[in-house]
């Protein structure tokens, strides 16, 4: 009995001491709220912008709301962060420390904001004002957003505690973003006799037109009218497409519905970020692969099957002779055509395989295409983007039916949802990023550079970035720096408006009704998204808003060193990447190696060869790309006939047609330049292509030492207005950076901190996770 009245005493001891210093740190930090908030009003009164530190504050404040609502519900919490099972460690330790935890981060985030006005007032530092966002007076124009005659790229957050209005300021504001959204438009909202849901419309009808905002079409569920008419609608269907897109019924319900939404939305603020055609559309259609696991595409309907049918004979062009040769089959006609579906793994390679992946993309496309078309026709001028998966690009697996670059070209703003992350947590194995780099940026680099080289005049959407956090990897004391190195990367590399995944509290602190009733349900798909997110940071909330601030500020300089011209340009076959097993890992390899050298990589594909101007780029690299179709090797030669450049690897690449048969073509030089290497190193590509255009180098260069082989700082340059150049490097090496910067001909320079007007030394370090913005003088 003694033991157990000891252990009794302890605990309370413990719960005694965890209320003391929970009081503690709260009153902490409610004396520095107040000690900033004099200091700002001081700063005011001398004519110094506070912008910045109102954001501090105001996150400090909501943030003392959510640590308190989160001490008195400390089993929701716990609960959340049990249900996020690769989340390590004691779920109810972490679950009582974690508003001890939020409101230190508060504390540290008003220290810093306390200590950087004070070196304003001061002239330690000089900051650039910052140039807020006009959220109801946002203009398009060509490649870029615009609020009072300026560059502005936006920020949000996506899924954002629903059930308050957009025009809620206590969460829709500078501070996390205010961009608008009508709701979702359903195949719910047709009835069966061809009218519309009265209530439904109406709310789209009525939404307030006041801000810049998107709206989103949901594809998941199908009217239980389409279901009886229909019995095979919900064959070969994905995650967040619910039914069958080759069906004639569901293209009538879409046609009906996008027609009257268009025209009731057109020209509206509401819809300036566009209508998202779909979110996260994907047909994976490989046995095996994570989808199918999910019971995803498992089947076709008979007009899936009838259109594969129709597209293999005009490829083959009406001889089945010849699909039975390729395929090694005895059909009779094309009608007889059957294969085994899902795809198994081994067919990866083959002729069969080769037709059905480029069927899917084609089919998918072509689905897109009948979306735009049909909102088109009653809104001319609205803007159109997908929440494309951008590692469907920059990963080897193509049986996903996505084709990046088709669908890229199809809309009239580039869409996605890229992600990075640190190490994948769910398997906590070595990754092979991790020798030289402190996060994985790989998809979001690739795919960024791939999409903005097909359509560089595009706005470009992230409408559910996941830099915070994802199913793969969260981290709860993400650091601030982590933060800032994502979103200027993400920016730099074209991104224009970036809706976060997610913000989930209400305005008393709690998180929304949704994340409360599924913590405590089976339904785990949002419960586990809750655990470790950004709704339990401060210091990573405060930061995404800092940064976009000052990528504001600077956004013509940011503009400016974005629209740097492509030199080099990777060529990219999807013909390869459908017959490989690892063709985008092979490319990768020499895509990195040029990353690092103060130029944006470009592509060159088949379109991009025909419809763009081949000045913007000086040569054309082609690396371990044995499969393209004659079409493509001809546009190559085409290239060459009017004088391009082109440098291969060996005599192996665009060797191949389609179907792996030997091409007796090679490429001759005509007007042009053509380098055969006859390596299968991709550094020999690399040093021989940067000799080639080294007189189209930069003038600044930026040598680096980070203790490692690879070079670790993205960087880039431009001409300023002065004479002189402005400069951004980003680290995202593993180690500490020295870097030296200099002019090619190794004459020196000063440097400026554009951030902090601060002089800096030719020669400095650059910590991991830092970013700089510099003014470079001769």
């Amino acid at each position: 009995m003694k033991k157990y009245c000891t252990l009794a005493f302890l605990l309370l001891l413990l719960i005694q001491n965890f209320s003391v210093n929970a009081q503690d740190l709260n009153k902490t930090a409610k004396k520095k709220i107040t000690e900033l908030e004099n200091l700002m009003s001081k700063a005011q009164k001398k004519g110094f912008d506070v912008t910045r530190e109102i954001t501090v504050v105001w996150f400090s404040k909501e943030f003392l709301k959510i640590a308190k609502w989160d001490e008195n519900n400390i089993p929701f919490i716990q609960n959340s962060l049990e249900k996020f099972k690769p989340l390590k460690g004691d779920k109810a330790a972490m679950a009582k420390n974690l508003p001890i935890f939020e409101r230190q981060k508060v504390i540290e985030i008003l220290d810093k904001g306390i200590n950087d006005l004070t070196l304003v007032m001061n002239g330690t530092i000089v900051r650039r004002p910052v140039s807020k966002v006009d959220w109801e007076n946002i203009k398009l124009e060509n490649d870029q957003f615009t609020s009072n005659g300026k560059p502005v790229f936006l920020y949000d957050y996506f899924s954002k505690s629903m059930g308050n209005p957009t025009s809620d300021s206590r969460i829709y504001n500078d501070h996390l973003g205010n961009i608008d959204h009508i709701g979702g438009f359903t195949p719910q909202l047709l009835n069966e006799d061809r009218t519309f849901v009265p209530w439904t419309l109406d709310k789209i009808k009525n939404h307030p037109d006041k801000k810049v905002g998107y709206s989103l079409l949901w594809n998941t569920n199908v009217p239980k009218w389409v279901k009886k008419q229909e019995p095979e609608v919900t064959k070969g269907i994905c995650t967040f497409i619910g039914f069958d897109i080759d069906n004639p019924l569901m293209r009538d319900v879409w046609s009906d519905i996008l027609q009257k939404t268009g025209s009731i939305t057109k020209g509206r603020k509401s819809v300036q970020l566009g209508y998202i055609l779909a979110n996260e559309p994907h047909w994976f259609s490989e046995k095996g692969n994570w989808a199918f696991k999910r019971g995803e595409m498992n089947d076709l309907s008979s007009y899936t099957l009838n259109k594969f049918n129709n597209w293999l004979r005009k490829k083959y062009k009406n001889n089945i002779t010849e699909l039975n040769k390729n395929w090694n089959t005895n059909f009779s006609t094309f009608n007889d055509v059957t294969f085994t579906f899902p795809l198994e793994k081994h067919t990866k390679g083959t002729p069969l395989r080769y037709d059905w992946d480029r069927f899917n993309m084609d089919r998918v496309v072509e689905w897109f295409t009948f979306l735009q078309t049909e909102l088109h026709k009653t809104n001319p001028e609205g803007d159109t983007h997908i929440k494309l998966q951008p590692h469907f690009f920059s990963d080897d697996e193509r049986s996903h039916g996505i084709d990046i670059e088709a669908l890229t070209e199809l809309t009239t703003m580039i869409g996605d949802d890229a992600k990075t992350r640190e190490r994948d947590i769910r398997y906590d194995k070595f990754e092979f990023w991790e020798k030289y780099y402190s996060y994985h940026w790989q998809e979001l680099c690739v795919s960024y550079d791939f999409m903005e080289s097909i359509a560089p005049e595009k706005i470009h959407v992230n409408s559910e970035t996941h830099f915070l956090s994802s199913v793969a990897w969260r981290k709860l004391d993400t650091s601030p720096e982590y933060v800032r190195n994502n979103f200027w990367l993400a920016t730099l590399h074209g991104m224009d408006a970036g809706l976060s995944w997610f913000w989930a509290r209400d305005p008393d602190g709690s998180p929304e009704a949704r994340f409360e009733n599924s913590v405590y349900s089976k339904d785990v798909a949002l419960a586990k998204s809750f655990a470790a997110s950004v709704n339990m940071q401060p210091q990573v909330a405060n930061e995404l808003t800092q940064v976009m601030m000052d990528l504001n500020s600077f956004s013509e300089e940011i503009m400016a060193l974005r629209r740097q011209r492509k030199p080099l340009r990777l060529f990219h076959s999807e013909t390869s990447a459908i017959n490989k097993e690892h063709h985008m890992t092979q490319q990768y390899d020499l895509y990195e190696s040029l990353f690092f050298e103060g130029f944006p990589v470009g592509y060159a594909t088949e379109r991009i060869i025909k419809k763009q101007d081949a000045k913007n780029w000086e040569a054309v690299l082609v690396y371990k790309t044995e499969y393209v179709t004659d079409s493509e090797f001809e546009t190559l030669q085409n290239y060459l006939n009017n004088g391009g450049t082109v440098i291969v690897d060996n005599n192996n690449s665009l060797s191949m047609n389609e179907y792996g048969q030997k091409r007796s073509k090679k490429l001759v030089k005509s007007k042009g330049h053509l380098h055969t290497l006859n390596t299968t190193n991709y550094n020999d590509l690399k040093m021989f292509a940067l000799d080639l255009i080294k007189d189209n180098l930069p003038e600044v260069v930026l040598s680096e030492s980070n203790g490692l082989k690879n070079k670790g700082c993205n960087w880039r340059i431009a001409s300023n207005n002065k004479g002189g150049y402005i400069m951004t490097i980003i680290n995202l090496g593993k180690n500490k950076a020295q870097l030296k910067v200099a002019m090619r001909n190794g004459d020196s320079v000063k440097c400026t901190n554009m951030l902090t007007e601060q002089p800096l030394d030719s020669e400095f370090e650059l910590d991991v996770h830092g970013v700089l913005l510099l003014e470079i003088t001769k």
